[in-house]
């Protein structure tokens, strides 16, 4: 139900998923809103299930609020499916406070974990990049930066299949000594980490896909997720008008448009629908609010993919040995 054009966005995105995929899904929310939409897309066969809920929450409210004071949430409910093994993963295209909470207050956190981590994954030059945390952590001390590295690095060599990924720090230099003292004290704990650690990295790296993997707090990931979704709208429109203003240039636009759209979906966020919350006990993909049904289709894809590599599985056993060394 969460989402800037749910529920229709989000049941054909679902649909489509069933189809192409092969996966199960079930629609979480509404079933009278859901079912209309069924029939709006001409899809009253469909053989996707519903759980019905009463109650959803809205992007303006506050998350921790309305998940107690409100029983039948349909976040809460989607992800008391998986606790209760009814369902594998969750997507959410709605308030992403409120999908955090619930994915923690229901399922509970990973052992060794102190907060759960949004992974995104960028295109890069040599390859798919991972930046963590893009979100769910406003503020984030040291410590907690080492873990989002450990689950970064686990993240990537189980989802991408890279081995021995490089693992950097998010930092406005390359020395250890700059930025502020939450990156310099994190600087000194990822030295002594179980993961390739290559040291300091600056936002121009991202898409360089030198680094594999990218640990920032909350804040600056969010700000670098939304610039680079903001750059790659913008250079796709600037594109297009400089093609489009000599014929020379449609002629040439017109010889190269295959790699133009090759270039468009390397860039395009909806082609991995959303970002993967890292920490919990379960498996859940928070969406744009914006996100279209293509979007919503790739999260499922992506999840999907999450289940069967049994990323989860791979996070608790690699979190568990890097406790157990602590001890």
């Amino acid at each position: 139900m969460g989402g800037d054009n749910a529920p229709g966005v989000i049941v054909q995105g679902a649909l489509w998923a069933q189809y192409e995929l092969g996966v199960n899904v079930t629609l979480v929310g509404d079933e009278k809103l859901i079912r209309k939409e069924f029939s709006n897309g001409g899809e009253k066969g469909a053989s996707i299930q519903i759980h019905h809920c009463s109650q959803m929450v809205a992007m303006d409210e506050s998350p921790l609020k309305v998940l107690r004071q409100k029983k039948d949430v349909s976040i809460m409910v989607a992800f008391d499916l998986v606790k209760r093994g009814k369902a594998e993963a969750v997507v959410s295209a709605g308030n992403s406070g409120a999908t955090i909470g619930a994915a923690v207050l229901t399922l509970g956190r990973i052992k060794g974990v102190e907060r759960p981590a949004l992974a995104g994954i960028f295109p890069g030059a040599k390859g798919d990049v991972v930046l963590i945390d893009v979100g769910a952590n406003v503020d984030a001390r040291p410590k907690q930066l080492f873990e989002f590295g450990i689950m970064g690095d686990i993240f990537t060599r189980s989802l991408l299949n890279i081995d021995n990924p490089k693992v950097g720090i998010l930092n406005i230099g390359e020395e250890g000594s700059k930025g502020n003292e939450q990156v310099r004290v994190a600087h000194e704990l990822f030295k002594k980490g179980p993961f390739n650690f290559v040291g300091n990295v600056e936002g121009r790296d991202i898409f360089s896909g030198d680094v594999h993997v990218i640990v920032s707090d909350g804040f600056v990931g969010n700000v670098a997720l939304k610039l680079s979704e903001g750059m790659a709208e913008t250079i796709g429109i600037m594109f297009e008008r400089e093609m489009s203003r000599r014929f020379i240039s449609k002629l040439g636009f017109w010889l190269s448009r295959r790699a133009f759209e090759s270039f468009k979906r390397n860039l395009d966020y909806a082609e991995h629908g959303g970002a993967l919350l890292l920490g919990v006990k379960g498996v859940g993909v928070i969406c744009h609010g914006s996100s279209s049904p293509k979007a919503i289709k790739n999260a499922i894809r992506t999840a999907s993919n999450f289940v069967n590599k049994h990323v989860q599985e791979r996070l608790e056993q690699g979190l568990a040995k890097v406790q157990s060394k602590s001890l």
